[in-house]
């Protein structure tokens, strides 16, 4: 009987893969765990050592962190227009609207997203039917697709 003469592979090296996967699945655990601590830390550079750590607590407490950014443009627009749909009615929070893009085109990409909060939070103030009677021209129809859209 005649043995094979190919070479056979030994059993614990099974290629180039498989060891990048096994230095992956040492590697990778550390780097996550390390990025999550330096997520919730920061280096005190100024030598106070009584707020030398950001906890989980202060990012969730009800101010936010104690060194929030400043909000976003467009987050402020729609909380401000929201409110203002809520003190008096969609129709002027929607001219409003209008005239913050016109006044900051770089509102514009926001302005549909920023409508359909209005109809979705008309909606929710006044009903559907009435709500919908507050639809104007202001970016397409994205007041009134807010409105269809918190119908439903």
């Amino acid at each position: 009987m005649k043995h094979s003469t190919t070479q056979q592979t030994r059993r614990g090296h099974r290629g180039p893969a498989r060891q990048l996967g096994r230095t992956l699945a040492l590697v990778l655990p550390v780097v996550l765990v390390l990025s999550g601590t330096l997520a919730v830390t920061r280096v005190n550079w100024s030598g106070n050592s009584s707020d030398s750590v950001l906890t989980a607590t202060d990012v969730t407490s009800v101010g936010g962190a104690k060194n929030a950014a400043p909000r976003a443009p467009q987050d402020v627009l729609r909380d401000r227009l929201l409110t203002e749909l809520q003190e008096k009615n969609p129709g002027i929070a929607l001219t409003h609207l209008q005239q913050a893009v016109d006044e900051r085109p770089s509102l514009g990409r926001h302005c549909a997203s920023i409508a359909r909060a209005l109809g979705r939070a008309a909606v929710r103030a006044y009903g559907p039917n009435r709500a919908q009677s507050f639809a104007r021209p202001v970016c397409d129809t994205a007041f009134a697709s807010g409105v269809a859209a918190a119908h439903r």
